[in-house]
């Protein structure tokens, strides 16, 4: 059942309220089973004895209350839960009050406004309420200070040769261990920032000859110190090679300075290591990062990873040992071997919180078995590959800075710990190319390892990828003759396909929706999901991803894990739900798995069609206004070459563009015109200078467009590109002698249903789950959108009534000829006459499928893909009957 179903059994629930049948109409609203409800009634389900009150296991506690405060009665009603309920209810009928106990989320309503709140029960549907992490401030105004610090240095080093950046990253990297050190126990509290205080001259002049005399005392080990100052014997020795390379530390003035002493003034025991991604995004170039495709990755957004991976798996293992020795100790061997590998590492986030996360897993089991032990997790079951030499480095850093915050948090609760210095092994990190680096010599897997990889691998779409990046692609799809346009993320997915086949090894990756739209679909899933036999075992619907890095990387992305054939449960993200599935498809929808393909020609009976016309001119047959009115004035009789054109901007926002337009039998007359036929030898020019050969063969006809098509009676124009906010597309009928223009896609002398059909929300949908993006714009296809879409055979009755449904939408519009289409079909703008003519549309176009209107779009996709199904197979049968007939 979708969230719209249960929304309107609400509303029929609150227009009339049965005191007798309320908790029982409730529950059936979200679908819960009816015999189930049925037994319940009779009182064979329900734990209580208590007249007007029902208990069902890890279900629901509910309660009548008619002679107490319901604030009252709610609060000694939780207290009574014993059966795992998983909402407690009490009610006078007037007002309704509800806990989660699983969430304590709370809910305090009048019972009449019940459907507003539809959100609040929708786990009965299996539809979870995802709970993630706020982000820390203190982290972002770390960051903050990291990068005002940057901002300061790099004004008084003007340098920008790699090897000064990269030195100036290094010293960075140790500054950000010293801060963490001093307030986290490594150091004497405020050590560091004390001694740069009052050990250097106020002007920075000495700062950096100081700081260069204790990085290499701390490299050094006490016994092996000669001819140091006191105060730098108070620095103990770190070990871990993080001071061992010599790094000349950059220049300093007075504000600079003080940028380290307010830096250090931060508390840093209360920042998160993973900060140091956004501290990256702060000082390595612009260029740099989008080459490397990096995205500094928030602490929320991590967890929507490493939870449904295994984070939530090993919870639940948690809960089912609970009271059981051996169980827990069971569990505390099995995360001691778990591995954890991001073959894209950055800065390390994600495999920093994922060791913090199982780190705290692994204290609550200490606690519930009473253990003395200490921690069995190493950094040395963390792995990673990472291209950039520094974030590599400061991944190993991040790693080191987490095994010591994990160890303070332990001895608060214990009273012991491991010690933290000299620093020991980190995780293993490798610097090199994922996508050439033997992931099993990373992180080698036995057949038995638990095994998970994880991570935000760059994008970059075909045009964003450089030639070593086009290269990668070939090398992860060597076994095609040619390898694919597809992202460049696609090639973690395909090494992480074969990393995990038939092994106890799972992957998630963070990925643009791209790569799960348009035609990438069948480029990449069939090897994943039939080659390679895997399955989408999770998955978040595109959503912004988001951070608090100082230029924040906020891209559409979707979340998806795969893993070998299980029975366990496959769950779907969308917003805060989560929803169990029974199959996650490439689409990223519960259904069967297929791949829609390009076709040439529709699979349903429309009228094919076109690309519009493409100039190839080096805009010289192109006009705006005024010069199309200044050509005309001059040279009355060129009005007649003259046509009006249209692509998106033009149509949408009533921009006047014009052409010109010179058929063959006119082009001699047309070129006694002295500006058209400058105008056309510049063409010529163009066109006989490139390196195209179909390019050149077009200066032998320059006065013409590449194609000369137009409509004999109207044309249909569908925009190739549209705003995401629309709810239909904005398409519209043009007169024959206006020009539609590439990219836009051109229907000639259409049935008038047909705009009908491609402005209803039926096609609005499939356009959305199929289609591509440009950004998170929509981008239409002829050959994987209009040719795929499947549209029933109907009856003259039903396309007379689309008829009229086209009309009175063409007449709303006409109603508000002021406005544009832009204006007109923006969500919040868009007049009500419009949308009801809309809205009666898609009514009349669903009644072509059925003769029930479709409740949700997730109704409505789920009966086009299996009509899309139903009329591949029968095409399939249509072909084989008539290759048979030809062999005969």
């Amino acid at each position: 059942m979708n969230i719209t179903q249960i929304e309107n059994n609400l509303k029929k629930l609150v227009r009339e309220i049965d005191k007798s049948s309320f908790i029982y109409d409730l529950l059936l609203a979200y679908n819960l089973p009816k015999s189930s409800i049925t037994r319940l009634q009779k009182g064979n389900l329900n734990l209580s004895k208590t007249e007007g009150e029902i208990s069902w296991k890890k279900k629901l506690l509910f309660r009548e209350v008619y002679d107490q405060d319901l604030h009252l009665a709610i609060s000694d009603l939780v207290k009574e839960v014993k059966h795992d309920q998983r909402f407690v209810v009490v009610t006078d009928y007037k007002q309704l009050l509800a806990i989660d106990t699983k969430t304590q989320d709370k809910l305090d309503i009048e019972l009449g406004e019940l459907n507003k709140h539809y959100a609040f029960f929708l786990p009965w549907a299996g539809m979870e309420k995802a709970q993630h992490k706020n982000e820390n401030p203190a982290d972002v105004k770390a960051a903050e200070k990291m990068a005002k610090l940057f901002d300061e240095i790099k004004k008084d080093n003007p340098d920008t040769s790699p090897e000064f950046i990269h030195g100036l990253n290094v010293f960075l990297s140790r500054l950000l261990f010293c801060f963490f050190a001093e307030d986290t126990d490594i150091f004497e509290d405020n050590l560091f920032t004390n001694s740069v205080s009052s050990h250097t001259q106020p002007d920075g002049s000495d700062l950096g000859d100081y700081l260069d005399r204790l990085f290499e005392v701390l490299n050094t080990d006490k016994k092996d110190r000669k001819d140091i100052p006191e105060h730098l014997m108070d620095f103990p020795y770190v070990n871990g090679g993080l001071f061992k390379q010599p790094i000349k530390s950059p220049t300093f003035t007075r504000r600079s300075r003080q940028a380290i002493i307010e830096s250090g003034e931060l508390q840093w025991s209360e920042i998160n290591p993973d900060i140091f991604g956004s501290m990256i995004q702060a000082v390595i170039t612009p260029e740099h990062r989008g080459g490397l495709g990096m995205h500094y990755t928030s602490v929320p957004n991590i967890m929507k990873v490493i939870e449904p991976l295994f984070l939530n798996d090993l919870y639940e293992a948690y809960d089912k040992a609970k009271g059981s020795q051996k169980k827990l100790s069971e569990l505390l061997r099995r995360i001691s071997k778990i591995k954890i590998f991001d073959p894209a590492c950055g800065s390390g986030n994600f495999l920093i919180i994922a060791y913090k996360e199982l780190r705290r897993l692994e204290m609550k089991i200490f606690k519930e078995n009473n253990l003395m032990a200490l921690s069995g997790i190493s950094l040395s079951q963390f792995y990673g590959i990472e291209l950039d030499d520094f974030a590599h480095e400061i991944a190993q850093l991040s790693l080191w800075l987490a095994e010591h915050q994990m160890n303070v948090e332990f001895y608060k609760e214990f009273g012991r710990t491991n010690p933290t210095l000299p620093l020991k092994e980190s995780g293993k990190i490798v610097h090199g190319n994922a996508c050439r680096v033997d992931w099993e010599h990373v992180c080698p897997k036995n057949k038995e390892d638990e095994t998970y990889l994880l991570g935000n691998p760059p994008y970059l779409g075909g045009r964003m990828q450089n030639s070593e990046q086009k290269e990668d692609i070939k090398l992860a799809y060597s076994q095609f003759k040619k390898a694919p346009k597809v992202d460049y993320i696609s090639c973690w997915f395909l090494n992480g396909a074969k990393y995990i086949k038939n092994s106890r090894s799972y992957f998630a990756f963070v990925t643009t929706n791209s790569i799960c739209q348009g035609e990438q679909i069948n480029m990449i899933w069939p090897h994943l999901l039939e080659d390679l036999e895997l399955e989408i075992f999770f998955a978040y619907k595109g959503f912004k991803w988001e951070n608090n890095a100082k230029k924040n990387a906020g891209v559409i992305v979707s979340i998806i894990g795969l893993r070998n054939p299980s029975s366990q449960p496959k769950y779907i993200f969308e917003g805060n739900l989560q929803s169990k599935a029974q199959n996650i498809n490439p689409y990223l929808i519960d259904g069967n798995n297929f791949f829609i393909e390009k076709r040439t020609t529709p699979i349903s009976d429309l009228k094919r069609m076109e690309y519009g016309n493409m100039a190839i001119d080096g805009g010289h047959l192109i006009l705006n206004k005024e010069e199309k009115l200044e050509l005309i004035n001059s040279n009355p009789s060129s009005e007649k070459y003259i046509r009006q054109i249209f692509g998106a901007q033009e149509y949408l926002n009533n921009v006047e563009r014009y052409c010109l337009w010179i058929d063959d039998l006119e082009a001699k007359k047309a070129l006694t015109i002295t500006e058209i036929a400058k105008r056309v030898n510049a063409v010529q020019e163009k066109r006989a200078s490139g390196n195209d050969k179909g390019v050149i063969e077009l200066a032998k006809r320059p006065h013409q467009f590449r194609e000369m098509k137009q409509a004999e009676s109207f044309a249909l124009i569908l925009p190739t590109v549209s705003s995401e906010r629309r709810n239909y597309l904005p398409i519209g009928f043009l007169k024959p002698d206006q020009i539609i223009i590439a990219p836009n896609q051109a229907i000639y002398d259409p049935e008038t249903h047909l705009l009908g059909i491609l402005s209803s929300k039926m096609h609005m949908v499939w356009l959305k789950t199929v289609g591509g993006r440009l950004k998170t714009d929509f981008r239409y296809s002829s050959s994987l959108v209009y040719n795929t879409f499947p549209f029933p055979n109907i009856s003259e009755d039903k396309v007379s009534v689309l008829t009229q449904s086209v009309f009175r939408i063409l007449e709303e519009r006409e109603r508000h000829s002021d406005k544009t289409l832009a204006q007109l079909y923006d969500p919040d703008k868009m007049p009500e006459g419009l949308r009801e003519a809309h809205r009666l549309n898609d009514l009349a176009v669903e009644r072509c499928y059925r003769s029930r209107p479709f409740e949700s779009d997730e109704e409505r996709l789920e009966y086009l893909f299996k009509l899309y199904e139903k009329m591949i197979e029968e095409e399939k049968q249509k072909n084989t009957l008539f290759d048979k007939k030809v062999k005969k």
